[in-house]
């Protein structure tokens, strides 16, 4: 089994003959090399191999790790690079590059970028889960323990830190601290899923858990399998460096949402694609376009001095100066513009400004296209004309973040929830689980309508036999929108009485009294009054 990662006192090893590649004419290598280097000029990208691992500050790896992810123990490894960057020459255009997370670093700055990520990573966590049971079994303390637990993790702004780190870098760990300190050994071991033997003695009932955040600029992947695509290690790292720590994979928790290919992973050090490095085109032509608007608003307006140039031009010029440093003094509103009436003429031309704001919408609009966020919420300017509405904008966008949370955030959520529940009873409750919250909230009328069809609803089922009573009290109870929230589900009230049917048909004096029956306090018919 070959690994990639240097490993301390590899030697040199030799040089294996590589496939012959197709090379670029000179032509194109002198094209490719122009373009790299005026994109290089224009900051653009970073100067760099498409395929180079990146670079890591001083310290995240040893000193004999330092000669970087080398494979040298697949000889087929630097053919497949070869032969891959003899085909990317038009990519360098483009800037398909791994931008570095020094320069990711810096584009975090830029509200552009920042408001793109933070508006998905605070959806992404803004109504969080909801924990639940299955089966018969009442687990309502125990979800309210394990409940109690998340949040003592402080799981739910955890992740969306993750969820940042994600959109900045394409990468995020989130470390599972089981009280291992300075213990190098102990931190090379690993702790399992949570379901397994592993994970039931590293994570002692009471134990020590917490959990912390990482950037991925202070982790550095070492070894991973490069030459065997059938196993599920494949260019996956069981390892990587924490400051020169070497931790095991299952320790790091690995956020990433959106994966490249296997050729391009070492060189974004096995993370993924940023949502900066995504939106940057589009970014730079919005942050061009809008200076381009500025520039123009701010010179819309050009004087035009028609003059003498053949007489002006005399005694090098001079005169030609003096003029125009006259004129501009003088060609404020307030002041006085004098032109000769027979060898000069004034003229402003100005530029037109009417479809300047369209132009530098759309331009705007593309960088909400590429992050998939409706307009409304990422720049809060609502929708124009008549019977405008952004509610099928809005229920898109809640899908979307709907599938992100569950791909980005629901693998290593089960993880997270076993090992809490390891810690609180020292096994893993397979009846508890959770189910996302509906981002979208219905207005109070929205909820009075949805209460009656369902009361409706139940009135039908009751009279049909299908439910009892004390189920749809249940139901009431358990509604979270209900405005019976002291209601006890034990405490059935009893069904009222039904009313007697009236008998005869004269007249009656008092509710249930029969027609031509005597009441209380009439005379008896025949007798004489007293």
């Amino acid at each position: 089994m070959a690994w990639g990662g240097a490993r301390p006192g590899s030697g040199p090893k030799k040089k294996q003959q590589l496939p012959a590649v197709a090379s670029p004419s000179i032509l194109q290598r002198v094209a490719l090399k122009i373009s790299d280097t005026a994109l290089v000029i224009a900051g653009a990208r970073p100067a760099k191999n498409p395929f180079a691992p990146p670079t890591f500050p001083p310290g995240v790896i040893p000193k004999e790790y330092a000669a970087g992810m080398a494979m040298d123990e697949d000889p087929n490894i630097s053919a497949f690079v070869s032969w891959a960057a003899s085909s990317f020459g038009s990519a360098f255009a483009e800037g398909i590059i791994f931008l570095g997370y020094p320069y990711l670093t810096e584009l975090a700055q830029r509200a552009e970028y920042r408001v793109l990520t933070e508006t998905t990573a605070e959806d992404m966590t803004r109504k969080w889960i909801r924990l639940q049971a299955k089966g018969d079994v009442d687990k309502t303390e125990r979800i309210q323990a394990l409940d109690d637990e998340l949040k003592r993790l402080d799981v739910c702004a955890v992740f969306r830190q993750m969820a940042e780190f994600d959109g900045y870098f394409g990468r995020g760990h989130l470390y599972i601290d089981l009280a291992a300190g300075e213990d190098r050994e102990e931190l090379k071991t690993p702790i399992g899923n949570g379901l397994d033997e592993i994970s039931r003695g590293k994570m002692e009932k009471g134990g020590f858990l917490a959990l912390r955040a990482i950037e991925p600029v202070w982790t550095y992947p070492t070894r991973y399998n490069s030459n065997d695509p059938l196993r599920n290690d494949w260019y996956r790292p069981n390892e990587w460096f924490v400051m020169g720590k070497q931790v095991h994979a299952s320790r790091l928790l690995r956020f990433v949402g959106r994966e490249v290919p296997d050729l391009l992973k070492p060189a974004y050090a096995f993370g993924g694609l940023s949502m900066s490095q995504m939106a940057k085109p589009y970014v730079d032509n919005w942050l061009r376009t809008r200076q381009s608007v500025a520039d123009l608003v701010h010179a819309f307006s050009v004087m035009v001095l028609k003059t003498n140039l053949a007489t002006q031009l005399q005694n090098d010029g001079a005169l030609l100066f003096k003029r125009a440093e006259l004129f501009n003094r003088l060609r404020d509103n307030k002041g006085l513009m004098v032109v000769d009436k027979d060898t000069e003429d004034f003229a402003n031309v100005s530029v037109p400004l009417g479809s300047l704001d369209q132009l530098q919408a759309q331009s705007q609009e593309h960088m909400a296209a590429v992050g998939r966020i409706p307009i409304v919420k990422l720049l809060g300017i609502q929708p124009a004309g008549l019977n405008a509405s952004s509610k099928g904008e809005i229920d898109t966008y809640d899908d979307t973040i709907a599938a992100r949370q569950d791909r980005l955030f629901g693998p290593n959520l089960h993880v997270v929830i076993r090992f809490a529940q390891l810690r609180l009873w020292g096994e893993v409750d397979p009846d508890i689980t959770f189910a996302w919250e509906p981002l979208r909230s219905l207005d109070p009328k929205e909820i009075a309508e949805k209460q009656k069809i369902e009361a409706e609803t139940d009135v039908i089922l009751i009279d049909g036999g299908v439910i009892h009573p004390e189920e749809a009290r249940k139901r009431v109870a358990g509604d979270p929108d209900t405005p019976y929230a002291g209601l006890d589900i034990e405490d059935v009230p009893e069904p009222p009485e039904p009313e007697e049917p009236e008998i005869g048909g004269g007249e009656a004096g008092e509710e249930g009294a029969v027609a031509g029956e005597p009441k209380p306090g009439d005379t008896p018919r025949g007798s004489e009054a007293s």
